[in-house]
């Protein structure tokens, strides 16, 4: 619901002037005639205390998989989009996409399409499945625009989530080994050295080496933690906010050896999965690359589909913005080029979809096979440092005794 401030006469010549919550600027002055109220002026209220702030929020991936797969398979079986809407309104967990849910009932009930009314939300309903439903609407396929749409927002969420659980675990078990690391040199190290320094005994370099380290974090630490928080906070600030930041981390992340290839493919895949299921809902491909490229995800991405728009806006093709970039490899520019030739662009991007998703997970199985070990050698490698930098001048020692 939207809060609307009006100006106006009751019947009496009264003047009258409030606030009124209606769907439309038009239910709004309905509303009012129905009160008796001749409306001069009716204007969308400005004030944040009229502001719907839980439907600012963004709805968490896995809730909004779970709706558009239930919205899918309720439409399917012949249920109303007005009684589905409320259905999926009283169930969800999300209390933004039950609000809009809500308002979007109320406002279908009052003959305005779910797709124009959800258009209204843009961070509770993404611009992908707004002329997605748009297209369904047009076409008279609005179930099937939701079965390509709720297939294709589940095989995004599942690639990312595999894709944030290879990341997560080498991130994890590197903060737990320098956890591990500064705990031994503030805590056991120190004591050693006491000890070392009373007998003077002679020793080996790499002692002589966690010794000065121990000594220097022991000293700093109260000005190193601050640093590296106010590092991290300033990195996550400038990747959120600024574009130019943001498109540098992205670029140097996929140009690594490894992990740049799976960003790249699960890339190719959620661009090339969302492309096909857009021109199968009959959504101009102008529009459906501008949405693509706006929900990628990926800057580095979005600046060749950019390119690609412009252009086909020039008359050109799609692939050859494609081809001059080093991001799409030439399977996907072979087939993009054998799609716009044959009229078969959605069929053959869908190929494409299916055959990076496979890419990614066999780069995640591998992944995951060689990052366990590697970094337990790692952990061993720093921890066992540390730890035979100190064995080392005690066994002298005992020799000498």
């Amino acid at each position: 619901m939207v809060v609307y401030r009006y100006n106006g006469r009751s019947i009496e010549g009264a003047i009258k002037k409030g606030t009124i919550d209606a769907s439309t600027k038009a239910q709004a002055i309905q509303k009012l005639r129905d009160m008796k109220i001749n409306p001069r002026e009716v204007e969308e209220s400005k004030s944040l205390l009229h502001k719907e702030l839980s439907i600012g929020q963004k709805v968490k991936n896995q809730d909004f998989v779970i709706y558009t797969r239930q919205f899918a398979t309720l439409i399917r079986a012949g249920v109303s989009i007005v009684e589905s809407t409320r259905i999926l309104a009283d169930q969800t967990r999300s209390k933004s996409l039950k609000k809009a849910l809500n308002n979007v009932e109320e406002d279908v009930r009052t003959g305005l399409t779910f797709s124009d009314s959800a258009a209204k939300y843009p961070n509770v309903f993404p611009a992908v499945f707004v002329n997605m439903i748009r297209a369904g609407e047009a076409t008279g396929n609005l179930d099937t625009s939701l079965d390509r749409l709720a297939m294709s927002l589940e095989k995004q969420f599942a690639i990312k989530k595999k894709v944030q659980s290879t990341l997560t675990y080498p991130v994890i078990l590197l903060i737990l080994t320098f956890g591990v690391a500064g705990f031994l040199m503030l805590t056991i190290v120190p004591q050693f050295v006491t000890m070392f320094n009373d007998m003077g005994a002679e020793l080996p370099a790499i002692t002589k080496f966690v010794m000065s380290l121990s000594e220097f974090l022991q000293s700093s630490w109260f000005i190193i933690l601050p640093v590296i928080f106010i590092g991290v906070g300033l990195f996550m600030w400038l990747y959120k906010n600024n574009e130019k930041f943001h498109f540098g981390v992205t670029y140097a992340i996929m140009r690594m050896p490894v992990f740049g290839q799976l960003v790249q493919k699960s890339s190719i895949a959620r661009v090339t999965r969302t492309l096909s299921s857009l021109f199968s809902s009959s959504v101009p491909i102008l529009q459906a690359l501008t949405i693509v490229e706006k929900v990628s995800g990926n800057p580095v991405v979005g600046k060749v589909l950019l390119e690609a728009k412009r252009s086909l806006e020039k008359g050109s093709t799609l692939t050859a913005p494609l081809q001059a970039s080093w991001i799409f490899p030439p399977l996907v520019t072979q087939m993009t080029l054998i799609g716009e030739q044959t009229g078969s662009l959605d069929y053959m991007l869908e190929k494409v979809a299916v055959f990076y998703e496979d890419e990614v997970d066999r780069t995640v199985d591998t992944l995951k096979s060689l990052i366990e070990p590697l970094m337990i050698l790692f952990l061993a490698f720093v921890v066992g440092g540390i730890v035979m930098a100190i064995m080392i001048p005690m066994f002298s020692l005992y020799e000498q005794m």
